[in-house]
């Protein structure tokens, strides 16, 4: 195992994290955890290096801190950096969800903390209900060690939290080789990291799309290269390359994926890939984004939307689910929308063709979005 500095702190992690957010189950029911397996590929990722376990208060169905747990007894708690995290919906949740998670995970404080999921609505309501205060507070009678944050919204929004609190010590943010100006993307990978914070990678593979069902002309180029590795390697190792990241989640199912993902660990290495070899995934961004069924290139000029219709967000999520030939993921994050933000709701203005640089019929794309996303 490789392990960084994490952030500021005198303490290296693991570059590879064990996230508990797809542990095996029993049939299709998320809560029916297969705990023996589970625990076994937890324990062994641990007897490998592995120094860090990610897992939250929603994970299947709230059962997964309480797996999480047991897999730590028996000497394995000193040997990890715990790290779960939650969502509050009122402020006498905050102790309420600590008190909770430190008696599933059957221990007397949490290493990093993690306030879930923030996004520009919540870290107001958040900020509002002086959760800060609040976690100086569980910081001070030892139930929290360091606080962080998990992330999805834009740069502008991230940069915001970060300047927010000069006691941060990690975030973490989506980012893999497809989706480096999504969310908070490199941008923000960069400014935590001058700030000092350590940086957590989730959705490398996103979500599985980079390895499943790989079209024919991005395999070709995959093959092409001089050294040949699996597609999971090569977005893996493509994280790892940027000395900013800390440490790297993987959400593993199966002991082959903790077995693989240790041997992408062992071989990682910051600055450790060719000029040739960054090119090549380059290349292959630029295929995937070639198949895609519309032209968006995110630029957002279509927005505001008068109806006010998500048209970057659906038109991205209807491509990702042509492209990856898999629409469980979009169609999820489109029935997350609120039902005034989504498709149908488009008068046809034609506001947003008229303002869209790249002359998408945006409008009729949104009705192909809607019919295959609201399935």
């Amino acid at each position: 195992m490789k392990y960084r500095k994490f952030g500021n702190l005198d303490w290296e992690a693991s570059v590879l994290g064990f996230g508990a957010m797809r542990l095996p189950i029993i049939g299709k029911d998320p809560s029916n955890v297969d705990e023996p397996k589970a625990i076994e590929m937890i324990r062994y990722a641990v007897d490998h290096g592995v120094n860090y376990i990610d897992t939250a208060y929603p994970y299947h169905e709230k059962r997964g801190e309480i797996v999480v747990g047991r897999a730590l007894l028996n000497g394995y708690r000193e040997k990890v950096k715990l790290a779960p995290s939650w969502l509050v919906e009122t402020p006498d949740d905050f102790d309420c969800f600590l008190n909770e998670q430190l008696e599933k995970l059957q221990t007397d404080h949490i290493d990093f903390y993690l306030l879930h999921a923030l996004n520009k609505p919540y870290w107001t309501k958040l900020r509002d209900w002086e959760v800060l205060k609040w976690a100086e507070g569980a910081i001070a009678d030892g139930r929290i060690q360091y606080l962080g944050f998990s992330f999805h919204d834009d740069f502008d929004v991230f940069k915001e939290i970060v300047d927010a609190f000069d006691k941060w010590t990690f975030c973490q943010i989506q980012y893999n080789f497809m989706d480096i100006e999504y969310q908070a993307g490199t941008k923000g990978l960069q400014y935590a990291a001058k700030k000092g914070l350590a940086v957590l990678i989730m959705e490398p593979l996103r979500g599985g799309q980079l390895t499943a069902k790989i079209p024919k002309s991005v395999s070709e180029l995959w093959e092409s290269a001089k050294v040949h590795r699996s597609p999971a390697d090569w977005a893996l190792q493509w994280i790892w390359n940027h000395t900013q990241v800390s440490v790297l989640l993987s959400g593993m199912s199966t002991m082959e994926q903790v077995i693989e993902n240790l041997g992408s660990a062992d071989r990682s290495g910051a600055g450790s890939l060719s000029k040739e070899e960054l090119i090549l995934i380059d290349k292959v961004r630029e295929e995937y984004r070639r198949i895609a069924p519309i032209a968006c290139t995110n630029c957002k000029y279509c927005m505001p939307c008068p109806s006010g219709v998500e048209i970057p967000a659906i038109l991205e999520y209807y491509n990702d689910a042509i492209i990856y030939d898999n629409p469980r993921a979009p169609r999820f994050l489109y029935r997350n929308l609120s039902e005034d933000k989504r498709a149908n709701q488009c008068v046809e203005c034609f506001e947003c063709e008229e303002k869209c640089p790249q002359g998408i019929p945006i409008s009729e794309h949104l009705k192909e979005a809607h019919a295959w996303l609201n399935k």
